[in-house]
């Protein structure tokens, strides 16, 4: 498990990260989300022990990231932000050094290398240096690094960075099975890669926590949930649709009308309703469970819950 509590990180009289607590249980897939300069990689660098917190405390299974950082790392996976590595070095060179700083030596080291390329599909550019890989190759690598000890805990910052959209979702897909049986934080911008992999979705503003729930709980959140969404061939009144009991806003969204609700439940059955008494037909109609983009910008715009 890990336990953050209370954590603060101020450079000079810029607090980055303010009074953050949450903890994070084994299994579970936490999406760490902000606006840039939120303090989303202050945290992650504090959490791994590169950066010394100000005030407050980061457990990793049992082990203060501060007074036993060496203990607590090493139950760690760590992809930074950038991927840093040596570029003169092959990607198989890269991950043998890497296997020699854990502490693996012969088979073993091999075994793990191996595991690693293929897990994340470096094969074909095992022996390039990484210098030569484009920006999503590098990535893998990073990855690769990060998994090649088997740990407990993976922290991840922006790992689709990158990507095209198959390497996207093979990564996810990575992410998804390491998961069963470790911890997996995973800062991003991304607000797609969320509800694909992740089990919990927290957000942060200014350095503090501003939302934290799974992600249909943070959808819930959102205006557009239980809206209905409608598209006709031909022009509508909109009038007619604003009149349905139930129905706050009318957006128009291009091709779509977007129906917001008030805080009434059924508003399908009447949007049904309305059409048929007025002898419309909507050429495709569906209920939104909520909008992840659109509690985000609220959140972070106003900075609190």
């Amino acid at each position: 498990m890990i336990t953050v509590k209370q954590l603060t990180k101020a450079f000079g009289t810029f607090t980055a990260v303010n009074n953050l607590s949450f903890e994070v249980k084994p299994g579970e897939v936490l999406g760490f989300l902000g606006p840039n300069g939120a303090g989303k990689s202050t945290t992650m660098k504090m959490i791994t022990g590169f950066l010394a917190p100000s005030a407050g405390t980061v457990n990793i299974d049992g082990h203060d990231i501060v007074k036993d950082t060496i203990a607590a790392q090493r139950l760690i996976g760590y992809l930074p932000e950038g991927a840093p590595s040596y570029g003169e070095m092959t990607v198989e060179s890269f991950l043998q050094f890497i296997a020699e700083v854990r502490g693996f030596k012969g088979e073993e080291a091999k075994r793990r290398i191996e595991t690693s390329i293929q897990k994340v599909e470096l094969e074909s550019v095992r022996l390039q240096p990484i210098e030569t890989l484009s920006k999503g190759f590098k990535r893998r690598v990073g990855l690769a690094q990060a998994v090649l000890h088997d740990p407990k805990i993976l922290i991840l910052d922006e790992p689709t960075d990158g990507l095209d959209p198959n390497q996207k979702q093979h990564v996810r897909e990575l992410i998804q099975n390491l998961s069963k049986d470790k911890i997996v934080i995973i800062s991003t911008h991304i607000l797609e890669e969320v509800t694909a992999v992740c089990t919990r979705a927290m957000i942060i503003a200014q350095g503090t926590k501003v939302a934290d729930g799974t992600p249909a709980e943070l959808q819930a959140m959102s205006r557009y949930h239980n809206a209905v969404s409608l598209r006709f061939n031909d022009a509508v009144d909109t009038e007619l649709l604003s009149a349905i009991e139930g129905v706050a806003e009318v957006l128009n969204e291009g091709d779509w009308l977007t129906l917001i609700p008030d805080n009434a439940t059924g508003l399908l059955s009447r949007v049904n309703q309305a059409l048929e008494a007025s002898n419309l037909h909507a050429e495709e109609i569906f209920v939104e469970r909520g909008r992840l983009d659109d509690v985000f910008r609220t959140m972070t715009r106003e900075g609190t819950q």
